[in-house]
């Protein structure tokens, strides 16, 4: 919106008439500066509102559900205000809308998978917590809305943006599949559902998810700005999409509206992001990866993520492979997912969510020199 009217409207239309006035606002026209002020305006909102909205959700009751087969000292949070994902959304959408391009089809899709995601745990927090209906939706419900939108997002993005179906994979500079659109809709489909439901399963310290989905999110934005950058893509070699550049802006408000929340989701936590925060974040990360064409490299950039859905899977094939071959089920860790298990063996619950937060940091690191080693 601010590019639109002090760039597109002010300067081009008036700079020959108002010269030399009206020069600063050259500078709307620029990715990198609308990004850094994207994140700070997104930050500010949850900032400012924070604590209102905290407020807010308490007067009407809206506290988390704890269960009672998890570790003990979780009880003393049960009540908590959750669905804070509400906040986390509507400081994307303001900090895009005031600083994105609003004519780029990339920053629409990612706002609308934002939204979809969004309104799966929404539905899912309410049932829970508002209509007091212990399991909310069920599995099987929000697995098929996810693949659904999922499914929406790729034919949008193959037949109405007319993006590529090559596959990078990282570390090889020549191996670039390019796969049959039915197939790449499946791969990219399991990856933004894989992605939505990693986050989900993250979500249970106070600031875990919200923080690494922060490293992950500064990461991810990184990647969007050199994609669309002509000549950083053509020095490291990955695919150029100037369309894509756009995007960096919608990753900033993102990385933002994270480090906002994280003011009040940090231990002790004043409120959850619920459902409506996790699925929207690790569905917009998901996106965000197929868009910039690093569907694979997610595998490294939330590796956090990645070990937390690796550690649920483990737990539950061991549990039935020993259950069939013994007739009694046993357990590969204490509790799935992984940093239950560091809880259950002793670990305070800071020292987790640092621990694993320097953990990410490594991982991001290491998924950005991928950009050389090819």
């Amino acid at each position: 919106m601010l590019r639109y009217l002090l760039y597109e409207v002010l300067y081009v239309h008036y700079h020959d008439r108002f010269h030399p006035w009206l020069d600063p606002l050259n500078v709307f026209r620029y990715i990198t500066f609308r990004t850094a002020y994207a994140a700070i305006t997104a930050l500010l909102i949850s900032l400012v509102l924070g604590g209102w909205f905290i407020r807010k959700l308490g007067e009407r009751q809206i506290g988390q559900p704890i269960r009672e087969e998890g570790p003990a000292l979780h009880q003393a949070k049960r009540g908590t205000p959750t669905m804070g994902g509400v906040l986390i959304i509507g400081s994307v959408l303001l900090g895009t809308f005031l600083w994105g391009n609003l004519r780029n089809g990339y920053v629409w899709l990612a706002l609308a998978a934002l939204l979809l995601f969004g309104l799966i745990g929404f539905l899912d927090d309410y049932l829970k917590v508002v209509r007091r209906r212990s399991l909310g939706l069920t599995g099987r419900q929000k697995l098929l809305a996810q693949s659904a939108i999922s499914v929406m997002i790729g034919l949008t993005l193959v037949y109405g943006l007319d993006h590529s179906l090559i596959l990078s994979v990282p570390f090889f500079k020549r191996f670039r599949p390019e796969l049959p659109v039915a197939l790449y809709l499946i791969f990219m489909s399991l990856v933004i559902v894989g992605s939505s439901n990693a986050v989900n399963l993250t979500d249970g310290l106070d600031g875990l998810a919200i923080s690494i989905a922060f490293i992950t999110m500064a990461a991810l934005t990184g990647f969007t700005y050199v994609t669309g950058h002509a000549e950083f893509a053509r020095y490291l070699n990955i695919e150029y999409m100037p369309e894509v550049g756009e995007l960096t802006v919608f990753c900033g408000a993102l990385s933002g509206a994270c480090l906002g929340f994280l003011w009040f989701n940090a231990p002790p936590a004043e409120v959850f992001m619920g459902d409506v925060g996790s699925l929207s974040l690790g569905g917009s990360i998901g996106t965000v990866a197929v868009m910039v064409k690093q569907e694979l490299l997610l595998l490294l950039i939330g590796g956090i993520f990645v070990l937390e859905a690796l550690s649920v899977m483990a737990q539950v094939a061991y549990f039935k492979l020993t259950r069939r071959m013994t007739g009694r089920g046993r357990r590969l860790l204490k509790m799935a997912p992984l940093h239950h298990h560091f809880e259950l063996i002793g670990w305070k619950e800071p020292k987790i969510v640092f621990r694993f937060l320097i953990i990410a940091i490594l991982f991001a690191l290491l998924s950005l020199s991928t950009l050389k080693l090819r």
